[in-house]
């Protein structure tokens, strides 16, 4: 089994202006959209387009909380969210017209109580399951909640998956993630330089190999992405062809098809290219990519992976 965890979902309320906006004023939008967002959850739903079995943890609060566990459930994702008593899960406003406005909620107040009932799910996970922690860590909670997290896993055989950043990412890394997935900025401002080659690149990824990841999956944007696997072979998939929509979710779509690409075939080079083609396909629409736009992506690839 996948698990996700989202500590701080999110009602995503997209806005499209026709006309640029205007501070102070009475402003109409064109469309309106919904989606059901956080970076875990965003896992969640690629995974489960894929065909990959997967439960969503995490805190939920109030009425938003309800619909986003009852939307997932539509899409066939299991559940097991813990109900905080505190305020209401995130209604994000994001304005898209000619420039991107977002206004992210800060979500409810998580208490010590509620953290415990979720250790006590995380100590149920067993051995041969995959463990995602992805995004940013609400105020409410102690800023060292992923490594208690990776610690109570830590004597299992459980594949533990990081996708963060900075100093939150780097405390992970003695716990031996299996993958970490990091953008060249992110690379770049763990180590206070500034990596423009691809060789640049390889050698920042093993340092961090050295501290302890296991599989570093580093996304380049229109430059493609590089792998550097536990056996420390390197490998480049230039960036797939298509027309840039939406860059939110990418990088969540990224990490489920690189999981469930692992999971199905045991093969890096496939999981590699899978987990690349997802996170085109949802850079490619308005919302995270379906099985048919994924593979649509992949199967007509004709990108060569190359070693560095």
């Amino acid at each position: 089994m996948i698990y996700t965890v989202t500590f701080n979902p999110a009602l995503d309320y997209i806005m499209r202006m026709d006309q640029p906006l205007q501070i102070g004023e009475t402003n109409r939008s064109g469309t309106e959209d919904i989606f059901y967002g956080g970076k875990g959850i965003n896992v969640s739903r690629v995974l489960c387009a894929l065909g990959e079995e997967n439960t969503a943890l995490g805190f939920a609060a109030g009425f938003t909380g309800k619909v986003i566990e009852e939307e997932l459930k539509k899409l066939g994702i299991k559940t097991d969210f813990i109900f905080v008593k505190n305020g209401f899960s995130r209604i994000n406003v994001k304005i898209k017209g000619e420039k991107e406005t977002e206004i992210n909620a800060c979500g409810p107040k998580i208490d010590g109580s509620e953290v415990e009932l979720l250790f006590e799910k995380i100590h149920a996970i067993e051995d041969g399951d995959y463990l995602v922690l992805a995004g940013s860590i609400p105020g409410s909670l102690p800023n060292d909640i992923y490594e208690k997290i990776l610690e109570k896993v830590s004597r299992k055989q459980v594949h533990t998956v990081v996708d963060a950043t900075g100093s939150l990412l780097r405390r992970t890394l003695c716990y031996h993630p299996f993958l970490i997935k990091p953008n060249r900025q992110e690379l770049s401002d763990l180590f206070n330089v500034n990596i423009k080659t691809d060789e640049e690149t390889v050698f920042y990824a093993r340092e961090l190999q050295k501290e302890g990841a296991e599989n570093v999956l580093v996304s380049m944007g229109g430059e493609g992405s590089i792998l550097i696997d536990r056996e420390q072979n390197a490998c480049k998939l230039p960036a797939f062809f298509g027309v840039l929509r939406n860059s939110t979710g990418a990088g969540d779509s990224m990490v489920a098809g690189f999981l469930a690409g692992y999971k199905q075939t045991g093969n890096m080079e496939t999981a590699f290219r899978l987990g690349s083609a997802a996170g085109s396909a949802t850079a490619f629409h308005d919302d995270l990519a379906t099985r048919e736009q994924i593979y649509e992506v992949y199967n007509s690839s004709v990108q060569e992976m190359r070693r560095i």
